[in-house]
Parts: C-alpha cells; structure tokens; sequence
C-alpha cells in the first residue's frame, strides 16, 4: 500500500461508522484486538463504537452501544478477558432480536461490524448480514426508519476475528487465546511435576477442549506426558491394560512420577466418555500408585495474554480494519486468520462449514479424517507426540551415528530439540551422541552415548543442559576432525545462534581438507536474538519476549498512582530488533529504537514532543524500548538525559536494562513444541542425507545441500543449505540482509498515534478454506 494508499483509506473512512464486540466465551488476547481495532479504525477516520455485553449489548441498544475515542483502549493490551464484555444471547438468535441489533446500528450510522469470538458467533454475524436489507424493509414498513434511511446504510460489513482458546477454527493457524491458554497450562504441569516428583505420584491433569484435543495435544506434546487423551483420536480397545504397563514400564526405568493430560471431551471408540476420576481410580487399583487429579477449568482462560497473542491479535485488528474500509456490497464476510506470519483473509462461511465439519466425523466415528480436518500441523502433533512419549525398539539398528551439541548463548528450547533428536536417532536405531560445552567440547572430547531416558524431562528446562559456548572450530579443528574419526560420527546437529552458524560454515569449507567433514550438517536456530538467516523464527525467542514484555508490564504499573514517568527500556539482541519490537508492540509502548530503522535527533526530538503532548492531555507514562545496539552514540544513557531534560516539569524519567532476565527461565509453549519438531525433522533429514551418501562402507558428503539451516520461512519448514543462506548474510552485524518482521514496525507506530507512511504495508490475501488446503504438508 503507497501513502497515497493511507491517504485513499483515509478518505475511505471518513464518514463511515465501525461497531466492534465481543461474543461467546473470553479469550487472551480479546482486549489487544480491540485496542487494535478501534485506533486503526479512528486513524482511517471512521468513527468507532464499542458494544458492551457481546449481542446481547447490540439488541439492547442505549448505553451499551458507547463511541470510542483513542484513549477508551489506553492500558487495556495486558489484561485477560474483554473490557467490554462478553454474554451468550438467546434474544439475538431470533429475528425480533435481529431487528432490535440492525435498528440500534442504522440509528448511529454503522454498517460495519467487527466481530470476535468463536464459530458460532460468526455464523450469527453472517446470518444478521445476509438478512441485513430484508430487516431494513421491515423497519421501512413499520415506520421506524425512512425509506432514504434504509437505502443509505443499506449493506452491512462483516469482519470475524476468531477468538477462542480451544484453536479450533478451521483455516487459521492460532486463533486468539490459544496461545495464553498453553501458558496457563504449562505453568501448571511445570509446577505439578515438582511435587510429582518428590512423592512419586502420577498426575491426571484435564485441561479445555470439549470437541477439539489442541490444548491436551500441545501441552502432552510440550511436557513430554506420558500418556493422552483427545476427542480426536479415542484409545484402541484394550487401553486400559496398555496404558498401566507403559506407565509401570517408565517407573522401572527411574521415573519418578507419571502425567496424563485429558482433554475433558476425551471419548472412547464407542463415543463414551473417558473421565479423569475413571482414569485415576485405574491407575490406583492396578498399580497401586498414589494418583491424583487436577482439573484446570477456567484457569487457563484468565490471566494476562501472552507476547504471541498480544502481537497476533493486534495484526488481526488492523487487517480487520483495512478489509472493512475495501469491502463493498459483492465482497464475502471474512474472517481475519493468520498463515505463517502474514495475515490472511478467510471467506467466513468456508471456514465455519469445514469446522462443524471435523464435529461431524467425530459423531460419525471418523476419526482419522477428524484429525486430518484440524489441519496437517495438528496432525504432525499428534504423529510426532506417538513417536516421542514411548520407546519403541527399532525395527532394524543402523550402521550410522550422530553427535548433537549446542553452541553459543544458551536459548530456551535447546533442551527440548536434543531430547526428540536423540530420541527421533534412538527411534532410528543410530548411535546418538551428545557433546558438552560446543565445538571446544567437540574437540576436547566431552563426548557421551545416550539412551532414550538419559534426556527424560528436558522439554521443560531452560538454559543448555548440554552446556554451551561460542568457541568456533577454526580455534581448533585438528582435534575436532580428530575426534570426530575416533567417534565415528557420520553427522551432526547444532542447536544455537549466530555462531552455531559461522561454525557449520566454517566446517563446510574444511571439507576440502578433511574428509571427516563430508559428513551430513544441521543447523537447527537457537537464539534469543532471532538473527539466524535461514528462518524466521529461531528457538528461544519467544520465551525472551514473553520474559521482557513481562518486566516491561511490571514497570509500567510501578508508575500507577505516581507522578506522570517515562520508562527508558533497554532489550538485548545485538544489533538484530527482533526484541525490542516485538516486545514493543506486546506493552503497547510510545517508540522502539533499533538499528534496522534509522533514527536520528530530529527523529528523537519529535518522538520526545510527540510523548510530551500525550502526557500532558491524557495518560501518566510512557514506555520507551531501545535495543542495546541500535546506534553508537545515541545510548540509552543519552535518551534517558534526553528525555529528562525535554520533558522538565510534564514528566520525570527512569531507566531499566533488562539484561539477562531475557535469557533466563522456562521455555514458552511455542519453544517447547517447535523445539521438539525441529528436533524430529532434522533428525528425519540427516537419516535421509546419511542413506543417500552412503557408499563403500561410509558416509561421504559434500555437496552443498548436505550442510544445511532447518527453519521456519513463511509456513513452511525448510532445509537451507548454509553457502545459500551466506550471501543473504550481513556478517559483520551478524543478521540476515532482510527481516520479516520488519513490516511490524508500521503496527507499533500506528498504535502509538504516529503519522506514518502504509508504503510498505501488505494487505491479507483470500485464502479459501477447502480440505484440499488444510491437507497441505507444511512440515510443521
């Protein structure tokens, strides 16, 4: 979209009205969307109006129906549940209801609706719309509105935002809320297996999900349980005998405790429920193991929404804004979903059809095409959860083997991708090794054979259990390639940053002198930077974000009640802006200064006035991210005197460097499970490179396409080879050349009530919802 784009939807706002509720059961992340929703609505110069108490507020009309101005939404992006309410409401799904709802929208001049909840909120949107003009004639008919009246708003825009921590809409890779959700969830399994542990009790945890098994899925995936049930896939006859001998089984092994994740709509073949009390009274009366079941309930739709759903829901806010203001009378409603990273628009009734769809194989007993339904990423879940919870012996042992290390700073998710590579290599009947302590480790000879339960309980743990460090291997190669002859190592994987790249570079072009280094590479990005090229995406963070918004939300309540302040915020990430962006965009701060968006002082000038006059109108601080190098002279310690010294007598200014607080903790749910996937596909992929290479009693690859990034670009996972990835390399400020999520920087600045060029802005496609498309194999 150019500027003259902006100037264009601008005008097209103008004059228009945008109504906005929430309906059905609350999701994280509601609140985030709605903020979205209302500025970009107000910055295109429509006017924008809330509507309290979901339908419900919209049938009754008065004060439930308020104009929204830019602050109605100030300091709402980090709390749980919907400002404006949200009420299930029987009087809207009758046509007296209906008539009420479009009388009290005429009234006010709105013909554009935004609405976000689940599926059958949706459906109730689309139905008001495709009566919208018959209502219209009724209301003539009666007297209520004129003739002019009825032609003037005489077709109403639907826009769907699917709010839902279940995930269960078709055609949408998250939905709303599903992503707190699994926060909630695994901070609850992380605190339940220390007491587990210390009482060797099994855990019989049910979590939401009456029709749809991704939160069970996800998290039994993401603990490593032991054992899952979801609607989608009902146990094999027989369960019972074969749950108890396997939970028996990992006890003999050393395991302390035992979890079983229940989704509370688990069934068995015959469509009868599966209760967790029932699965608890099993565990006791044959195993005799003290048992215990903890039901999460409505915990896992509270609490503040995490960096993902906060970042996601204010993308679909702006997108469902720019679609209204492009809609005309012929353009289907349509929900705004998200593919990849980029925003997509889905015919709305597409997407409902082919959800109700999946309910209806479940009812029918068709549960393999159920769970193909949800998509090929909840059915990958599912195939790689089978693979990993349980040793199965190989079914032949390989003549190959493979040493797994970590290299660089240490990321959260580390640990989760060695455990399902060395398990997804046991699974394959290869020699795993691990390496302590890198390349240096490597050439040292800290090298150890593990089994399947040596890496029991990894997922959940932060940090490198393998220990890490950034010695690259031209410090010493003689050893490594040594080593690597003794060991009989015929691949191998690196998990970790920057460096981990240089290094498998670095091996790469040892090649020609080192026959030992023909052997099949990987690289699977681990950084909280997220600066590997190769991917958009890299291991840890998520959880790094998540970490800095949650101090970032700390500090900005410490000024509640205080004096008007401006916080000075320092990220990590060298001179990549990931972080601080992201985290920008996830606290809902003034300005994120990084090095891939040059500043200077006129820019910092107008960035200080710009807050000065928000702080003297309407609200007590303001936040302001700085990544640790986006410029040499312009420190934070500068900014800070800056912004001292300029906003003298309006506010006061402190200083926060977050540090290493960013590198620290338990993993997210998303670098757990994505963790855990990459771990299995590059595994897949150098058993694959191994039997492709093998000649004459040995390995010998050295073809570019043998050392490789696996990463996530766009929505599909590939194999990069790393002399590709290279010219696409800045090295010297150690980053790719070019940055997907550079184009958030517009949603940050819009937010923060900047004027600001829509160059660059890219509007969602039509994606069409069709079994075809949810069946594509993305490799995640």
């Amino acid at each position: 979209m150019t500027s003259q784009g902006l100037e264009k939807l601008r005008m097209t706002g103008a004059g228009k009205a945008i109504a906005v509720l929430t309906s059905g059961g609350d999701a994280q992340g509601m609140n985030a969307a709605l903020r979205a929703v209302t500025r970009m609505g107000i910055y295109v110069g429509a006017k924008v109006y809330l509507i309290y108490e979901g339908y419900q507020g919209l049938v009754d009309g008065g004060d439930n129906i308020k104009l929204a101005h830019w602050h109605s939404v100030t300091n709402i992006i980090q709390l749980g549940g919907t400002v404006i309410g949200s009420a299930r409401c029987k009087a809207f799904t009758t046509r007296e209801g209906r008539v009420a709802a479009a009388f009290n929208l005429v009234q006010r001049g709105i013909t554009n609706l935004c609405v976000c909840g689940g599926d059958g909120s949706l459906t109730g949107a689309n139905i008001f719309r495709s009566e919208w003009s018959g209502i219209l004639a009724e209301l003539v008919a009666k007297g209520r509105i004129t003739a002019e009246t009825a032609k003037r708003f005489g077709h109403l825009n639907i826009v769907g935002l699917v709010g839902s921590i279940d995930n269960d809409f078709c055609g949408t890779d998250m939905t709303i809320g599903a992503d707190s959700a699994l926060h909630r969830i695994m901070e609850i399994v992380d605190a339940i297996t220390t007491t587990a542990i210390s009482h060797q009790r099994t855990f019989v945890l049910e979590v939401m999900g009456r029709h749809c098994g991704y939160l069970a899925l996800v998290s039994a995936l993401a603990s490593g349980a032991d054992w899952l049930f979801i609607p989608e896939a009902p146990p094999e006859d027989g369960w019972e005998e074969l749950m108890c001998s396997r939970l028996g089984e990992s006890r003999s092994k050393g395991s302390r405790l035992n979890i079983i994740i229940v989704a509370e709509g688990a069934i068995n073949k015959k469509g009868e429920p599966i209760s967790s009390s029932y699965i608890k009274d099993l565990v006791v009366k044959r195993l005799g193991y003290d048992t215990r079941v903890t039901v999460l309930g409505h915990v896992q739709r509270g609490g503040t929404p995490s960096a993902f759903d906060r970042v996601l829901s204010s993308k679909l806010g702006m997108e469902a804004v720019v679609a209204l203001m492009e809609a005309s009378s012929d353009t289907p409603a349509c929900v705004i979903g998200l593919s990849g990273n980029q925003t997509v628009r889905l015919p709305l009734m597409e997407g409902v059809e082919l959800t109700k769809e999946v309910q209806k194989a479940m009812n029918e007993g068709r549960f393999e095409e159920a769970i193909q339904l949800r998509g090929r990423s909840f059915e990958n879940n599912w195939n790689i959860y089978k693979l990993l919870a349980y040793q199965k012996p190989a079914q032949v042992k390989s003549d190959f083997s493979l040493a797994i290390l970590n290299v660089g700073a240490p990321a959260a998710g580390m640990n989760a991708a060695v455990r399902s590579a060395v398990r997804m290599g046991l699974a394959a009947g290869h020699r795993v090794y691990t390496v302590n302590d890198g390349f240096e480790g490597l050439a040292n000879g800290a090298i150890s054979e593990v089994s399947w339960h040596s890496v029991a309980g990894w997922t959940g743990q932060g940090g490198s259990l393998l220990g890490t460090k950034r010695t690259l291997p031209s410090t010493c190669m003689e050893k490594l390639v040594e080593n690597l002859n003794k060991y009989n190592i015929q691949s191998l994987l690196v998990v970790g940053g920057f460096e981990a790249y240089e290094g498998i570079l670095e091996l790469f072009e040892g090649r020609g002198h080192y026959d030992e280094l023909c052997i099949p590479m990987c690289i699977i990005p681990a950084t909280i930077s997220n600066n590997v090229p190769g991917t958009d995406f890299s291991l840890g963070a998520d959880t790094a974000v998540n970490a800095a918004m949650e101090s970032c939300d700390k500090i900005k309540q410490s000024a509640t009640g205080t004096k008007r302040r401006v916080f000075v915020v320092e990220t990590m990430g060298g001179y990549c802006g990931y972080l601080a962006t992201t985290t920008g965009i996830a606290v809902g701060a003034d300005a994120a200064y990084i090095f891939e968006d040059p500043f200077d002082i006129h820019e910092l000038k107008t960035n200080v006035e710009h807050l000065t006059e928000k702080m003297k109108k309407d609200i007590q601080r303001g936040l302001v991210l700085r990544n640790e190098k986006c410029h040499a002279h312009y420190t934070t310690d500068f900014i800070y005197n800056l912004y001292s010294a300029e906003g003298k007598g309006v506010f006061d200014c402190r200083v926060n460097v977050l540090g290493h607080l960013q590198q620290g903790g338990a993993p997210s749910p998303f670098d757990r499970n994505f963790g855990t996937k990459l771990g299995v596909k590059a595994v897949q992929w150098l058993t694959e490179k191994m039997a492709d290479t093998y000649r004459q009693g040995r390995v010998f690859a050295n073809s570019s396409d043998t050392a490789c990034v696996v990463g996530l670009n766009k929505k599909v996972l590939s194999f990069s080879p790393v002399t590709e990835v290279k010219a696409q390399t800045d090295f010297e400020h150690r980053m790719p050349k070019e940055q997907w999520w550079l184009g958030l920087r517009l949603l940050l600045k819009m937010l923060a009530k900047y004027q600001t060029s829509f160059d660059h802005y890219v509007t969602g496609e039509i994606e069409h919802v069709t079994r075809r498309s949810l069946s594509i194999d993305t490799g995640l």
